[in-house]
């Protein structure tokens, strides 16, 4: 029996590192692409080279390419030549706020980067499960048009048909999305219509807050690894608008990479999946505060503008029936403070004494 091939887009990234380690362990063969863009989008400290370096000693055979995805032939020519039996995209311009300063690079990046592998893979791998990390920002702003109450140290729904989060049903149309969320959105769009006009094995991961201890965080994106380093390193934490009590749900990457080798195992056409950590692993700002400072010891400092970034979240977290009813092997299996204790100890590790 040959050994299943996975071709792995942003592969030095957070979720892409993670999925590479994880399906190795599975005992497949592990291609990555990756071409250290976060560090042009958000410099030095977003350089990713690190954890390309760590792949490459924790996983025998593994294959870089270093390999932009909007370099359409290049991405055509790696496909057709692997013929991979699955196809995991996680390479994205990730940031909410970068994206305006930046419009062009983060459309070819985030939409038609997606184009080019999706074509690529209708051509010489259609059977092949394509899986996409997509993002709850593909809803805008619409989440904030449901009703809400002012707890102490967060905002939470009010309307009980929210009571477990925000499901697949929820409209993405007619809302404010960020020029990021616009991007994903066409991105997800296209992942969907491949599946269901090609009939190709497709589905979305509409992700909340993805985190772990490999994330490379910065201030535009990786809220909760970014957080982390900022109370490690005694640096002030801006905190943007609705009073630091803005909810997220945060999944740890390992969570997301278990969910997709049950997708790649028993793949589904066209499907879209809300993949966040669910209320239980949800918190605002002001709660991050204060599980971090119980591992570290040290008060966070903090500012706060009381101005919210454009098309912002006040609440989002995933209603994840849908998940565990087409897959009911997978689960949560990490919890936020377990997670927030092994970025501690990883940011611990990685800072300079």
């Amino acid at each position: 029996m040959s050994v299943p091939s996975i071709l792995v887009t942003g592969s030095s990234g957070l979720i892409g590192s993670e999925v590479c380690l994880h399906f190795h362990e599975q005992g497949c063969a592990i291609h990555g692409v990756d071409n250290n863009q976060r560090a042009v989008f958000f410099g030095t400290q977003g350089d990713t080279r690190w954890n390309q370096a760590r792949l490459a000693e924790l996983i025998p055979g593994f294959s870089h390419h270093e390999l932009d995805i909007r370099d359409r032939a290049g991405v055509l020519a790696l496909v057709e030549s692997l013929k991979p039996d699955c196809i995991i995209h996680t390479a994205a311009q990730p940031s909410h706020d970068r994206a305006a300063a930046i419009p062009f690079d983060d459309f070819d990046t985030n939409a038609t980067g997606t184009l080019n592998l999706l074509e690529a893979a209708r051509r010489f791998c259609p059977e092949s499960p394509f899986i996409h990390m997509s993002t709850n920002k593909v809803y805008g702003d619409r989440p904030n048009s449901i009703a809400l109450q002012e707890l102490e140290t967060r905002w939470d729904f009010a309307d009980p048909a929210y009571a477990g989060g925000i499901s697949e049903e929820f409209s993405v149309d007619q809302s404010k999305h960020s020029l990021f969320g616009a991007s994903k959105l066409a991105s997800d769009i296209l992942v969907q219509e491949y599946g269901r006009y090609f009939g190709m094995p497709t589905c979305c991961l509409r992700g909340g807050c993805l985190t772990g201890p490999n994330h490379t965080g910065v201030e535009l994106h990786g809220f909760l690894s970014y957080l982390v380093k900022c109370n490690l390193e005694g640096r002030p934490y801006n905190v943007f608008g609705y009073k630091g009590k803005q909810v997220r749900d945060n999944i740890h990457s390992l969570d997301v990479a278990r969910f997709m080798w049950e997708f790649y195992r028993a793949p589904r056409q066209a499907e879209v999946y809300n993949l966040g950590g669910g209320k239980a692993n949800s918190c605002s700002i002001l709660e991050a505060f204060g599980i971090v400072e119980g591992f570290t010891g040290k008060r966070q400092v903090w500012s706060y503008q009381d101005e919210h970034r454009l098309g912002d979240h006040i609440c989002y977290y995933s209603d994840l029936t849908k998940l565990r009813t087409h897959y009911p092997a997978w689960d949560i299996s990490i919890s936020l403070t377990e997670t927030i204790q092994e970025m501690t100890d990883a940011w611990t590790t990685r800072l300079p004494a």
